[in-house]
């Protein structure tokens, strides 16, 4: 069989934002309805070891049935190393024989899916005439994060807010509508539209700090141990989720609040896929405050390595192996 072999500077090519934020729409939506099997992650967590290595399966049935397994190691400190945190493969096979149809890095698509996702929800729950966006963060998620933004919303400034200001700095330097700010307070204050892409522990955001209206995509947090929104910020808001099982088992955001007693176990209103799916109603008036809890699912990573592999058949893309 024909493998195809896809390095990450391939992927970052194949793997456009638009292309990726429709790719992300019909999953989630393929979601809500049924079409895919989604167990939760398996975690390898070595005693004393700062990594970790997880495991994402799926299947998608239809008219192209396919098997996809991420396997990631998530190394906090990469970021000192001037490397993604998240590092892996993505591997594709046949859903009836089971034969491998590709094989690629999981480092760009894990950094760009996250960000379409977040474009996604942005366009589907934040008001239509935001202007401010407030990027929290300034590693690896920020840049894709900014031009999902722009492709969900036409922002008129962008503030930049990270924890050392020459981080937030440069990445400002980029994009001609940002600037760098002081704090994360300043940052959020008149922002519509928020998105936290932190390795923090412990909340960066307050609800105190949320303007009425705001939308909030939730990203840096993704273990049950660990926030960046603190209980008055999830109380205050609607809250939606890529998934309710995930949510309910490893989104700190979500898990502390409820231990905190400061929202009940009921607080999420829907999956994102349902929003989209006109099965539930998202935003419900201009004052509602909403947050977004991204998680990052295997139905994500099969649907833009579909993508990709697709284009890189296209194109001629990457390098094809007999297996």
């Amino acid at each position: 069989m024909a493998v195809v072999v896809l390095n990450a500077s391939e992927v970052e090519q194949l793997l456009d934002m638009p292309g990726c934020m429709a790719a992300m729409e019909e999953a989630l939506i393929g979601l809500a309805r049924g079409e895919a099997y989604l167990p939760l992650r398996p975690v390898v967590k070595p005693p004393g070891e700062p990594t970790f290595f997880g495991l994402m399966p799926t299947f998608r049935g239809g008219a192209r049935p396919l098997y996809s397994l991420k396997t990631i190691v998530v190394a906090p400190e990469n970021a000192a190393r001037g490397l993604d945190p998240h590092q892996g493969t993505v591997t594709l096979y046949d859903g009836v024989d089971g034969h491998v149809v590709a094989v690629m890095n999981a480092t760009p698509i894990t950094a760009i899916r996250t960000a379409a996702v977040s474009g996604v929800a942005t366009r589907a729950l934040s008001r239509e005439d935001s202007q401010v966006l407030a990027i929290v963060g300034a590693g690896h998620q920020a840049h894709p994060h900014i031009a999902a933004m722009l492709e969900a919303r036409q922002f008129e400034q962008i503030k930049i807010a990270a924890r050392s200001m020459e981080s937030a700095e440069r990445l400002a330097a980029e994009w001609p509508l940002a600037v760098a700010v002081d704090t994360v307070e300043e940052a959020l204050r008149d922002a519509d539209v928020v998105c936290t892409v932190t390795s923090s522990a412990e909340p960066v955001v307050l609800g105190e700090w949320l303007k009425p209206g705001a939308h909030v995509n939730a990203v840096g947090a993704c273990l049950p141990t660990v926030r960046e929104l603190d209980g008055d910020a999830i109380a205050r808001a609607t809250l939606f989720v890529d998934r309710r099982e995930s949510c309910e088992h490893e989104a700190g955001d979500y898990l502390l609040a409820v231990e905190d007693g400061v929202i009940g176990a009921d607080h999420i209103r829907a999956e994102l896929g349902e929003v989209l799916a006109g099965e539930v109603p998202g935003r419900t008036s201009e004052e509602e405050i909403t947050v977004f809890e991204s998680l990052g699912l295997a139905v994500e990573d099969l649907a833009a390595a579909e993508y990709i592999e697709r284009r890189a058949r296209e194109s001629g893309a990457g390098t094809t192996i007999e297996f």
